[in-house]
């Protein structure tokens, strides 16, 4: 296979694994909408503070940073900060949840990833012609 092939198909496993990890997030912050009391009480049992505001910002969070994961807008930084999401929840939120907690930090692992090789040329910076999205002037 040709350079520019691999290229196109890195491009678009990068897009794929982009929303496959948007989704999760974007069903998460939905169903947060939807339960925010429920939510809330939830979080305020395990002692966090201003627990409704709490909720409201971790489905904002949750939407908007996954909506940025399928337009590969700002992917290095949003996924840094999911990662760190993912990692915190997995502490203060699923420590007693074996499975969830291990899903979390796997999570995290992706995200890290994503953060390292960028959005691929499927993305928001892919689609302008003055930056190239391999970190390489065009």
């Amino acid at each position: 296979m040709d350079g520019s092939r691999m290229d196109e198909m890195d491009d678009f496993t990068l897009l794929i694994g982009r929303c496959l990890l948007a989704f999760l997030f974007l069903v998460s912050g939905l169903q947060k909408f939807w339960n925010i009391p429920d939510l809330a009480a939830y979080l305020d049992g395990l002692g966090l503070p201003a627990p409704t505001t709490l909720t409201w910002l971790m489905a904002l969070c949750e939407i908007i940073g996954g909506l940025a994961l399928v337009i590969g807008f700002q992917i290095r930084a949003i996924s840094i900060l999911f990662a760190t999401w993912c990692v915190v929840t997995a502490v203060v939120v699923h420590i007693n949840e074996p499975s969830v907690l291990m899903k979390n930090l796997a999570l995290a692992g992706g995200f890290l990833v994503l953060a390292g090789s960028g959005p691929g040329g499927i993305s928001y910076y892919g689609n302008w012609p003055e930056r190239d999205v391999r970190g390489t002037s065009a």
